[in-house]
């Protein structure tokens, strides 16, 4: 079992789409990962969306052009995101072991978004696996990017991967560091406890 699945039970997609919901109606900005990702690939391009949760982020991607794909492991999450947009493609998957050959997926990404904390979520030790899974993923110079919080006060649980790390399960996997943020909206990254890591294959 994964953190994720620890802290809410795979039962929380209706909340989940509800908070995010609740912030666009109040005028929150809600699409900074989709305009993050569309400032590094061209509309058109193949893009998965890994650990899509509700959709939120390739929902939006999809509506600006992107050829998406969406894999999740909570079927609760997965069953907003195929009510929202049923016409997406919306997938069932641990990360740790994505095998796209098993879900009819071509494996030529030009880019794979992680967002919404799926790396430190992940059960402790699986990281490198996920990382290896998405690289393969993506074809020659295909970017994976990733965000996620670094301490207490930017996760739902304690700490987990630290950015060294990440790096290292990155450099492993065949990728390489070329850019690093402290916000979505790329702001310079200063050491602080949220990161957007941007990897090249």
């Amino acid at each position: 079992m994964n953190r994720w699945e620890e802290l809410t039970g795979g039962t929380s997609g209706h909340a989940y789409a509800a908070r995010f919901a609740a912030l666009a109606e109040g005028g929150e900005d809600v699409h900074g990962e989709a305009r993050f990702c569309a400032a590094l690939v061209p509309a058109g391009a193949r893009v998965l969306d890994a650990g899509c949760g509700t959709g939120r982020v390739m929902i939006r991607l999809a509506e600006l052009g992107y050829d998406c794909v969406g894999v999740d492991l909570d079927a609760s999450m997965l069953a907003v995101a195929r009510r929202e947009v049923p016409e997406l493609p919306w997938f069932q998957a641990d990360l740790t072991e994505f095998d796209p050959d098993l879900l009819g997926i071509v494996a030529d990404f030009d880019l794979v978004v992680v967002a919404g904390n799926v790396f430190p979520l992940l059960a402790a030790g699986t990281e490198a696996h996920a990382v290896e899974r998405l690289a393969a993923v993506l074809r020659p110079g295909g970017l994976l990017v990733a965000g996620f919080g670094l301490d207490r006060a930017h996760l739902p649980v304690p700490p987990g991967i630290a950015l060294p790390e990440y790096d290292k399960c990155c450099a492993e996997a065949g990728l390489t560091l070329v850019d690093r943020f402290a916000t979505w909206d790329a702001d310079p990254y200063d050491g602080g406890g949220y990161a957007v890591s941007v990897h090249r294959r």
